[in-house]
């Protein structure tokens, strides 16, 4: 069964061009003119119930557009899009309770008290039975380690712990469906790490459908067997992230260690050599060519180790972008 539906999303937005001077502000009071750009062009995809899957994109890419059109914030310019069988842009209240949005560069809790009062409020709004409320509460802060923070103005709270509040405020209510827009963005290593954890655990042990947007590949590949990559709006791939290493990834990266000290110029014929020693290499090749070359590397050099690996997901992301 599928939880999240969309079919042929597009989101167009008009904006005011102003050109510089007096006379053109005045003109503009009665003539305005208008520049037209898309942010989501013709997207489509299905999500089943309990799938964590990536969405990955260059800034300005459409990412959080389509996120937004899916929690109700933005109305598309067409196409349709279900999320637990409700239309989502209509907000019903049926669906507000089901689903939660966090987004990295947003705050959601009240900046100047602490977490634990804008959690008396969420448990409010959202009808949380008393004994449910006190029993996540409990659950969700001892997960995150953030049991002693929730009594501390949010504003004094570090950035990783002021986000494991976020997503403590966010699943208060256990909704089926989470968006995750950049939850690890300014982490430290350690905050990122804690996060995923959690991220991943939640999923696994709730079922629940998570849409995660993340710049850092470490996020991805470690939680998501599913990627969607969007560039200028439209997905160029849908599927597993193996598979967009096939697709996109032209080559292959061979690592030889030597017993003996070889010469550069030796290996330059093999392919693109991307790091040296004269006691290891590693280079470049194409897919096609990876077995033959690494038997020609046996057979020519003095091999003490050899080491065929697929180029870093990053790499590839780059590339794609960069192209």
């Amino acid at each position: 069964m599928n939880t999240i539906s969309v079919h042929n999303l597009t989101k167009t937005f008009r904006s005011h061009i102003k050109q510089e001077g007096l006379s053109n502000s005045i003109k503009s009071l009665f003539h305005r003119e208008y520049k037209e750009y898309t942010a989501v062009n013709d997207v489509s995809f299905e999500i089943a119930e309990g799938e964590l899957v990536g969405m990955l994109g260059a800034n300005g890419a459409g990412k959080t557009s389509i996120l937004k059109m899916l929690s109700g914030l933005l109305t598309p310019t067409s196409g349709t899009a279900t999320v637990l069988g409700f239309t989502p842009w209509q907000r019903k209240n049926d669906f507000r309770r089901n689903f939660a949005i966090v987004m990295g560069q947003r705050n959601q809790l009240w900046w100047d008290l602490p977490a634990a009062d804008s959690f008396l409020l969420n448990k409010e709004i959202y009808s949380i039975p008393e004994n449910d409320f006190k029993k996540r509460l409990d659950n969700l802060a001892e997960r995150l380690s953030v049991t002693d923070k929730l009594h501390v103005q949010v504003r004094r709270l570090s950035l990783g712990e002021r986000m494991k509040c976020e997503l403590i405020g966010a699943l208060l209510h256990s909704p089926k469906v989470v968006f995750l827009d950049e939850p690890t963005i300014g982490l430290d290593v350690v905050a990122q790490h804690a996060l995923r954890e959690f991220v991943a655990e939640f999923n696994r042990d709730s079922a629940t459908t998570i849409i995660l947007t993340s710049h850092y590949m470490d996020d991805i590949e470690r939680l998501c067997k599913r990627v969607i990559l969007i560039d200028k709006g439209s997905i160029i791939f849908d599927g597993a992230l193996s598979g967009l290493v096939e697709e996109f990834a032209a080559e292959k990266l061979l690592t030889i260690k030597f017993t003996e000290k070889v010469e550069q110029s030796d290996l330059a014929t093999l392919g693109t050599i991307t790091e040296f020693n004269p006691e290891q290499a590693s280079l470049r090749i194409p897919r096609a060519n990876i077995a033959s070359v690494a038997a020609d590397c046996l057979g020519r050099f003095p091999v003490a180790d050899i080491t065929i690996e697929e180029v870093p997901i990053e790499d590839i992301i780059r590339h794609i972008f960069n192209r």
